[in-house]
């Protein structure tokens, strides 16, 4: 394979599939920086998550939006360990099921379901647009949230349009590296050592601002910012990015997953190698 990203650092804060997302990019001939920002847990009180799998069972939710495939593995373990995997994989069988984005749908099909409804775009305005098409008055509608965010745009849809709503939140998102190693990684591209940040989830870019603000290091991630491109695997982390006032400069036009990503990236670094530019890029001003 040709070395697209040969002499490149790439920085990859992910943490679930950090070994799979480097060795993508080594096998560009990229070198890759790995500082994994956030981890995932389970949600800490299972005592919620195991009543929200026996509503499901006993109260047969007619409708089942999945927001992230994390969380359609996390509720089967949940329901393996209480004994529930056999009845939650056949109310998810039965129930009509929204997915946002590939990520679930691919969750659901390694548990040898399919979904019904995939949204139109891979984002909260992408499922209430899918949602639109369908009389949900009188519904029941089991949704699995989005890390603890409760996402109260969908929510305040689905009361709107009728529907009876039963959310769960089966994972949190905690740090997963000591602060003075997120220090050194900003210390690293504010050095111009770090050709690109390539974020894979919006905690990553929270914890990151979070990191900068409590260490009093906020001009010196602006100048780190304004000398890395910064990388989105996909909408939702573009979105973070847009919020906290910073450009993206690399994002997937469709197809988000971490081998379009890559592919993007290198092809943005090989096009910047041709026409010589400058690696870095001003930064919205906060």
């Amino acid at each position: 394979m040709t070395a697209l990203l040969g002499n490149r650092v790439i920085a990859v804060p992910e943490s679930r599939a950090s070994a799979t997302f480097a060795a993508m990019l080594q096998a560009h001939g990229a070198s890759v920086l790995c500082c994994p920002l956030m981890g995932i847990l389970d949600a800490p009180n299972a005592a919620l998550i195991d009543e929200w799998l026996g509503r499901l069972c006993a109260e047969k939710m007619d409708d089942l939006i999945f927001l992230t495939g994390e969380g359609v593995q996390r509720l089967m373990g949940f329901a393996a360990r209480s004994g529930k995997a056999a009845a939650v994989h056949e109310e998810f069988r039965r129930a009509r099921k929204f997915t946002r984005g590939p990520k679930p749908a691919r969750a659901l099909t390694d548990l040898g379901l399919r979904t019904d409804m995939p949204s139109c775009a891979p984002t909260t305005d992408g499922v209430i647009e899918t949602l639109k098409r369908f009389d949900l008055r009188g519904r029941t509608i089991g949704v699995q949230l989005y890390g603890e965010d409760p996402n109260r745009k969908l929510i305040d849809y689905l009361d709107s349009a009728g529907a009876i709503t039963q959310s769960v939140a089966p994972y949190i998102y905690a740090p997963a590296t000591h602060d003075q190693q997120v220090i050194e990684l900003i210390e690293q591209m504010a050095d111009g050592a770090v050709d690109v940040l390539a974020f894979t989830a919006a905690g990553q870019v929270r914890r990151l601002m979070e990191v900068a603000a409590t260490h009093h290091h906020e001009v010196l991630l602006e100048k780190a910012l304004t000398r890395t491109r910064v990388g989105a695997v996909g909408p939702i982390v573009a979105e973070e990015l847009e919020r906290q006032k910073i450009r993206v400069d690399i994002i997937p036009d469709k197809s988000f997953i971490l081998r379009q990503f890559v592919n993007d990236i290198a092809s943005v670094m090989q096009l910047a190698e041709s026409v010589n530019r400058p690696a870095g890029f001003e930064v919205a001003s906060r």
